[in-house]
């Protein structure tokens, strides 16, 4: 596990795009971590193997920090410029991390535009899915939404609703238009 988390690491520093991370690598992670301390109990503190394992177990959780941070700065740099992550290249848990920014991007967003509009800012987070409905200018392959569900495929000219997110890509890339529904 330790040359497989070192070479993600690696790849993951020296790379801007998310690299993509086996499904369960975190779980392995937290086996790995787990046989770490077991191991460093059943030692003489005094051995060389001891030692060895100590500065494995610190290198591993160095890494592990590391990466988990570079992941995430990458995921929230893309998202606050609207850009798509690919669902392939994020964990389970970093897809449960990833629908939470949006809505805190727009937070965010609504707080400066109070203020620079000399307006008492609120801060309110609204953590439930808003969604948008669309109408699609090009056949469009399924696709995975913000909040993990699946959909489509869509041809011309069907209409959908979407997660807010989705929804916003696809119109900036002039495969859909919003509907206004009254």
């Amino acid at each position: 596990m330790y040359s497989q988390l070192y070479e993600l690491w690696k790849c993951e520093m020296d790379e801007s795009d998310l690299e993509k991370l086996p499904p369960d690598f975190f779980a392995g992670i937290v086996e790995y971590m787990k046989k770490l301390k077991v191991e460093g109990r059943m030692l003489d503190k005094r051995t060389v193997k001891a030692s060895i394992l100590k500065k494995e177990t610190q290198n591993t959780k160095r890494m592990v920090k590391e990466l988990i941070w570079a992941r995430y700065t990458k995921i929230v740099n893309k998202a606050a410029k609207g850009e798509d992550i690919s669902r392939d290249a994020l964990t389970v848990e970093e897809g449960q991390i990833y629908v939470k920014i949006p809505p805190m991007a727009e937070t965010a967003s609504n707080f400066a535009s109070e203020i620079l509009q000399g307006r008492e800012p609120s801060v309110t987070f609204n953590l439930k899915r808003k969604r948008i409905t669309l109408r699609m200018l090009k056949e469009i392959p399924a696709i995975i939404g913000g909040d993990m569900k699946t959909y489509g495929p869509f041809k011309t000219e069907d209409v959908a609703s979407l997660p807010v997110e989705n929804a916003r890509i696809l119109v900036k890339q002039n495969m859909a238009e919003k509907l206004e529904i009254s």
